[in-house]
């Protein structure tokens, strides 16, 4: 684990996942359970093959993410996230309503999505939590 110059606790969650793809990855493995490299790559951001490799390598060094070989095909892993890849679970709840509050949801989904957590924050990550038991 790298050191942190400053000690500062938001610089290290920073350094850890505060880039733009990190937070997304981890999105679309806690909220649409995609668990590979192929279903990854359909982010609906679009992410580059190369850019996802080094975030998902990052992820795992830094124990936020676990690749296992899948069973069916030993050429394709598995990832899935980690109990401290799930403790961030409360920040992704958070920047959702944060982000919705101020730049409301375009579709049904997201406006359902920003409404659950607005009306219960701790329903919703109990039902997140529950998928990775």
């Amino acid at each position: 684990m790298k050191e942190h110059q400053s000690g500062c606790p938001i610089a290290h969650g920073l350094d850890t996942f505060g880039d733009r793809w990190s937070l997304l990855i981890i999105r679309d493995m806690m909220l649409h359970g995609k668990k590979t490299f192929n279903e990854l790559q359909k982010l609906e951001e679009g992410i580059a093959p190369n850019i996802l490799a080094n975030r998902i390598n990052k992820m795992v060094k830094d124990g936020i993410i676990e690749k296992s070989a899948n069973p069916q095909d030993k050429r394709v892993n598995i990832l899935t996230l980690t109990p401290k890849g799930l403790d961030l679970a409360p920040i992704i709840i958070e920047m959702i309503y944060w982000s919705g509050k101020y730049n409301p949801p375009s579709t049904p989904a997201r406006k359902q999505m920003f409404k659950k957590i607005a009306r219960s924050r701790q329903d919703v990550l109990r039902e997140i939590l529950n998928r990775f038991d």
